[in-house]
Formats: structure tokens, sequence, C-alpha cells
């Protein structure tokens, strides 16, 4: 059950199932860990933006969606969420526990690595 933690909305890992079955076009799951994370271990469908190249696509990302953020263990995803509100985006969500906590599908390889404002713009949970 989803709770707030510094005006943040933390998603739990059955939440999270939810969303990628809905696959609801204005809800979109992205993993913010870095490459080398990400290719070892990440959700199928969810696509990799490493934390580090949220700033400079900030100005890209829809406001009218959702996103919820995934790391290791919720702590990046959190302060990617939280920089996202401060610039202005209230549809943002963390997923609590991360990696660590996600026992659903997984893949491995480079699947989906988001790298531009417009790849962000036309993604779409698939």
């Amino acid at each position: 059950m989803s709770y707030e933690q510094d005006g943040i909305k933390q998603v739990d890992k059955e939440e999270l199932k939810q969303i990628l079955e809905q696959k609801s076009p204005n809800q979109i799951v992205i993993d913010v860990r870095e490459p080398e994370e990400y290719t070892k271990r990440h959700i199928p469908g969810v696509p990799l933006l490493p934390m580090m190249s949220i700033p400079e696509l900030a100005d890209g990302i829809d406001k009218e969606k959702e996103y919820v953020f995934v790391c290791r263990s919720g702590n990046r995803s959190q302060k990617v969420s939280l920089f996202l509100k401060g610039q202005g985006y209230e549809n943002v969500a963390n997923y609590e526990g991360g990696m660590l906590e996600w026992d659903g599908d997984e893949a491995d390889g480079d699947e989906v690595h988001l790298q531009s404002v417009d790849e962000l713009k036309s993604w779409k949970n698939s």
C-alpha cells in the first residue's frame, strides 16, 4: 500500500507489478541505476535512464504523466523523485525497496536505454 515519504509517493512491489500489468500510457516506470547494474538485472520492459542524466532531460518530461522510479534500494529513485518534485513535477513516485525487494520477472542485457528527451516522450510501457 502506498504512502508518502518527504512528500513523495512510495510504491511497494505489489503496486509496481499492477502498474506494469496495466500498461497505462500515463504511468511510466523508469530505472535510474547505472548501465552496469541494469545490464546485470532489471525488470523487463522498464527502460534505463541513469540518475545523472535526469537533470539534462528534466525539461522534456511530460508533467501530465506519472513516473515511478526504480533503483537498487529505493534511495537514488527517491532522490530523483525529490529533484523532479523540486522542479515542479507533481506526478513522481518512488519504488520503495528497489531491485533488492523485487521478486517478479527479471531480464539481463541492455534492453532499453533512453538517451534523449524525444525517446523519453515517446516511451510507452509495453
